[in-house]
């Protein structure tokens, strides 16, 4: 598997604004902000739920990571999803930094994706229990 999820309570707007905050926390800023709906409903004239795709950043840990690996760059920023569920709930997803060292290689990518890793996990974890 490439990532992991959980649940937490809306509404959305508050939930991306939770998950901000907590990657905040851990070292992470967001690069990058797609909103899938509004592209969605833009490009294709689509209707769907709220999804959004942040683009989360730990300066230390990408410069480790592109010092080790220079092309890992295809690789990054690490996303994390949040999408609205049809019960009112939002479900947040996480990539599993691993995915960079497998798809590299490359042991000095190891580390970083540990640390990574690590603090995606705290991220979660402080999601869940403030749920």
């Amino acid at each position: 598997m490439y990532g992991q999820h959980i649940t937490i309570s809306g509404p959305f707007a508050s939930a991306v604004e939770k998950v901000i905050a907590a990657l905040k926390n851990e070292g992470f800023g967001v690069l990058s902000d797609i909103d899938i709906q509004k592209a969605m409903k833009e490009k294709l004239g689509v209707e769907m739920a709220a999804y959004r795709i942040l683009g989360a950043c730990n300066p230390l840990l990408a410069h480790r990571a592109l010092q080790a690996e220079p092309e890992i760059g295809l690789l990054l920023p690490c996303n994390v999803t949040v999408r609205d569920e049809a019960d009112g709930k939002v479900s947040v997803g996480f990539l599993d930094p691993q995915t960079m060292v497998q798809m590299t290689g490359n042991p000095g990518v190891a580390s970083v994706a540990d640390e990574a890793g690590e603090r995606l996990r705290r991220v979660q974890s402080a999601l869940a229990s403030a749920a």
